[in-house]
């Protein structure tokens, strides 16, 4: 494919970048007023979610995945484990590695607030056909699994770059 943007053509309104940092800028502050009545947080939920869609199961991977720092990340965890929400298990063949899976209550707490986020992502998308949801979520999945790979590259040269300077 040709490159789309060129110097001369390049504005941030256009931007893939600009639009999605902006449309989350939008929506993330919408989703907190979601749960202000409940008893979850929305930091607390999309932990919770991680976990019941199989995103991810480890401290590590929940903090990469939803750009949560590692030490505000322990202390939401601890509070999902204290009250039931979730329960921690050491992996048998490495001690270190600590795997995090929802509990029944979590599942229903997950369920409980579910009704209200779908209700809120529907008006979002109030105009927008189910044939145009679809390919937005499409076109979405595509920029990050290309965003993904373009990460995973430049781990690997980094680490070829490395070896070769050891």
């Amino acid at each position: 494919m040709a490159s789309y943007y060129r110097p001369e053509n390049f504005s941030a309104r256009q931007c893939v970048g600009y639009l999605v940092a902006r449309a989350y800028n939008l929506l993330r502050p919408q989703m907190e007023a979601v749960f202000d009545k409940q008893d979850l947080t929305f930091s607390q939920w999309r932990v919770l979610m991680c976990l019941r869609d199989g995103i991810a199961s480890t401290c590590a991977d929940i903090s990469r995945e939803i750009s949560h720092d590692s030490g505000s990340l322990t202390r939401l965890v601890d509070q999902l484990d204290r009250r039931g929400l979730i329960r921690r298990t050491r992996d048998r063949k490495d001690r270190r590695v600590v795997t995090l899976a929802l509990t029944p209550v979590g599942r229903a707490a997950v369920g409980a607030v579910l009704p209200n986020v779908v209700a809120h992502y529907n008006d979002v998308l109030e105009g927008f056909s189910a044939s145009e949801v679809k390919t937005l979520v499409a076109l979405l999945t595509r920029l990050l699994v290309r965003a993904a790979e373009i990460e995973k590259s430049a781990g690997e040269n980094a680490a070829v770059t490395r070896e070769r300077a050891a």
